[in-house]
């Protein structure tokens, strides 16, 4: 497969880092079948230190190959990921099990790097449409906000027009099991992607380029490869069946946002997100605009002349599923004036509906909800702001920024 995007990946400080730069996985794996001792070790871990290599072997070789390989979850690994396009890291940070810090469209302007999938065409309207939001924002929010804040949000709002194939970077921590079970679920993708398909085609070929960043660092064990339970990429729904609303103990729903969300809401780990690419393509459309129809026109034409290259404004439908409590953690973080706008309204949106549901069908938890219901965190029992944003439009939640 030809290699279309330049990953760059570097393993960061740990026991297991050689001199070299690459993984140290003898090392590693000594450790974990140490570890598969302890359950029926009668003297502990401190015994297992001294035994024999060919005991801890054979122990290594049996965890390995019967699928027993949860040892392999306290080996960490941190990885330093360049040139990762933000679909892909969208891909593995939907795989839950994992910490990172990802470098941000919001903070810092979008550039033009070699050998990107970003083209000219879309940092021209990226910087066209940067201008008009700062514009808009000033004429609105020009008393609440500084020359800074409006930038930010004016970024925030043209990022829109960037692929989701533009390469980012991250630091990635998680296990070298779970690593390498990614490997493996990349893997099937690539066998059963649709090559016509020019989105699935970047990606699969995305994905080749990290998986043999993960080759040269020596992190791939055959072991953990097999995918014993034949699982998939959890980001894209398997199903074109579209299941029906509910809301109680556990919520199950379908609505539609914008590519740039679901990257924003999929860190919400306790929660489960799967997306599918609309045949008909549609887009965000930023408030700020909401009632001009001239920008409104002008902004959907923009989106639409770059719509092959999978603009992160593009429109997909998203099932999102979990438990009441968590659903209403994710309001305590994404209620926010501080908040990316599109999620903060789709959170809200998400809110009224449960509340609604719940009243409607005499739900015991419908009395809790409405306390959650009267304005932006700050206004929820027991919440205290470290940072009050004095802004009433945000705290009421009709902010257009």
């Amino acid at each position: 497969m030809k290699k279309a995007v330049d990953i760059k990946i570097e393993l960061l400080p740990s026991l297991y880092l050689k001199t070299d730069g690459t993984f140290d996985y003898d090392k590693a794996k000594d450790t974990a079948g140490k570890f598969a001792g302890v359950c029926y070790d009668p003297e502990g871990f401190n015994h297992l230190k001294n035994e024999p290599i060919e005991k801890t072997n054979r122990r290594i070789n049996l965890t390995l190959n019967n699928g027993h390989h949860s040892v392999y979850d306290h080996i960490m690994i941190t990885l330093n990921i360049q040139n990762i396009p933000k679909i892909l890291a969208m891909v593995i940070n939907n795989e839950k099990q994992y910490t990172t810090s990802e470098k941000s469209a919001r903070y810092t302007k979008v550039d033009q790097k070699d050998n990107s999938f970003i083209s000219d065409e879309e940092i021209r309207l990226y910087n066209k449409w940067l201008n008009i939001f700062e514009q808009e924002i000033t004429k609105v929010y020009g008393k609440d906000f500084g020359i800074a804040k409006i930038r930010k949000l004016a970024q925030e709002n043209a990022r829109y027009f960037i692929t989701v194939f533009m390469p980012t970077e991250m630091i990635y921590t998680t296990s070298y099991r779970q690593i390498n079970y990614i490997a493996s679920w990349m893997k099937k993708y690539q066998n059963n992607y649709n090559i016509e398909d020019s989105f699935e085609n970047k990606l699969a070929q995305s994905m080749d380029s990290f998986l043999q960043e993960l080759d040269k660092l020596n992190i791939l064990e055959e072991g953990l490869l097999q995918n014993e339970k034949n699982r998939n990429i959890s980001l894209f729904k398997k199903s074109n069946n579209i299941t029906k609303d509910y809301y109680g103990e556990v919520y199950n729903i379908n609505y539609k946002a914008s590519l740039a969300y679901i990257a924003q809401a999929m860190r919400h780990r306790t929660l489960d997100y799967e997306i599918t690419i609309l045949e008909n393509k549609e887009y965000f459309i930023p408030p700020i605009i909401i009632n001009n129809d001239k920008l409104i026109q002008e902004w959907l034409q923009d989106m639409h002349s770059i719509k092959d290259v999978v603009p992160q404004g593009e429109l997909v439908l998203i099932n999102e599923k979990g438990k009441y409590e968590d659903f209403i953690l994710k309001c305590q973080e994404r209620l926010c004036t501080s908040a990316q706008l599109e999620i903060n309204n789709m959170t809200k949106e998400i809110l009224i509906n449960y509340k609604n549901d719940l009243v409607k069908n005499n739900h015991y938890l419908a009395n809790d909800i409405i306390k959650y219901t009267k304005g932006a965190r700050c206004t929820f029992p027991g919440f205290k702001c470290s940072d009050d944003c004095h802004f009433k439009e945000g705290k009421r939640l009709i902010r257009k920024v």
